[in-house]
């Protein structure tokens, strides 16, 4: 992208937030319309150390870079919590293959028991994988969880005030175990002869996603059926969209966007690294009360039939994973899926 390319999605200045009383009324509009309008923007000044920032592309990129061995040590498929690697081409969306080598962690935590009676969701809650070829990751990407998990619940919060409801009304549903997540990805290039999928179209499950690209295009968004644009780079900053834990929590009032990564080229390569701000597993999502002048603008959650969404979270997310994950389903979760 040339510095005079205009950008398609609204920008957000975080700092404006601690602005003065009349700055931070005008910035809350401006959050709350583009959430509405268009469910992705650009927050820039949002507080992340740029040498923290450098330092997670520069891991992720080691990560990718070492043995294939090394990496399938680590893969999703030993994983019933789903955390891990996948090779290009083993995550599926709409039916179809994802043509993107990625690397998910969660929460560190404990197993819980699997026990007859217990919900198939609570699975999903239990310890990473991590590569022993790279220790320094771990500590990397558990200090990112930690400082990105503060801006998003910041910004969370901030939506709340939006909606005018008060700060801390969706804190209970973050809760104190969230289903907080991270996804390193590598986009490889693609020949124009071979499927560009790099992610198929697709929402995001939680309240809120903040992505670091890197300087390779690939990112669209639909902001109006089958009208698409790019999320072109923009150095600096993360792409901020809205999960559909919020879309159903306002009944429709804040946008969860469909959103797609077309592969680069042959001979390129695109990195991204998301972090998914979620929800308790064990949590049940409300419709909040908005005031009526908001309230009239809600045009109820969109659910696509062959995904359609469920108020409870941890089967909302667990559906999504099951759908996603065919190996891990099969090994882990076969009395589901037959």
């Amino acid at each position: 992208m040339s510095e005079n390319s205009p950008l398609a999605l609204p920008v957000i200045d975080f700092s404006r937030l601690s602005g003065s009383a009349q700055q931070r009324k005008e910035w809350l509009e401006e959050l709350g319309r583009a959430a509405r309008e268009v469910g992705f923007f650009y927050l820039v000044n949002h507080g992340i150390d740029q040498q923290l920032t450098d330092s997670v592309q520069q891991i992720a990129r080691a990560f990718f870079a070492l043995p294939q061995e090394e990496k399938l040590k680590v893969q999703m498929a030993n994983s019933p919590h789903f955390r891990g690697y996948n090779l290009a081409g083993v995550e599926i969306t709409r039916s179809q293959p994802d043509y993107r080598e990625q690397f998910d962690i969660g929460a560190e935590r404990e197993a819980l028991p699997v026990t007859p009676d217990a919900p198939a969701w609570q699975r999903m809650q239990g310890p990473n994988q991590w590569p022993q070829a790279l220790p320094q990751l771990q500590m990397l990407l558990t200090r990112w969880q930690h400082e990105m998990t503060g801006v998003a619940l910041k910004l969370l919060r901030a939506f709340a005030e939006a909606l005018q409801l008060p700060q801390n009304a969706f804190d209970e549903l973050y809760g104190a175990l969230p289903n907080e997540h991270i996804k390193l990805i590598r986009y490889p290039g693609r020949a124009n002869n071979e499927s560009r999928q790099g992610v198929g179209a697709h929402k995001d499950s939680g309240f809120l996603t903040l992505l670091l690209q890197d300087d390779k295009p690939g990112l669209e968004v639909e902001v109006r059926p089958d009208e698409w644009v790019a999320a072109s780079p923009l150095p600096g900053s993360f792409v901020v969209n809205i999960g559909e834990l919020l879309e159903l929590a306002t009944n429709g009032y804040l946008r969860a966007t469909v959103h797609r990564v077309v592969s680069p080229q042959a001979a390129q390569e695109r990195l991204s690294v998301a972090f998914f701000l979620g929800a308790q597993l064990d949590a049940v999502v409300p419709v909040f009360q908005l005031p009526e002048a908001l309230a009239n603008l809600a045009q109820g959650p969109e659910s696509d039939p062959r995904n359609p969404l469920l108020r409870e979270v941890g089967w909302n997310y667990l559906k999504g994973r099951l759908r996603s994950h065919p190996e891990v389903a099969q090994r882990f979760y076969a009395e589901l899926i037959k």
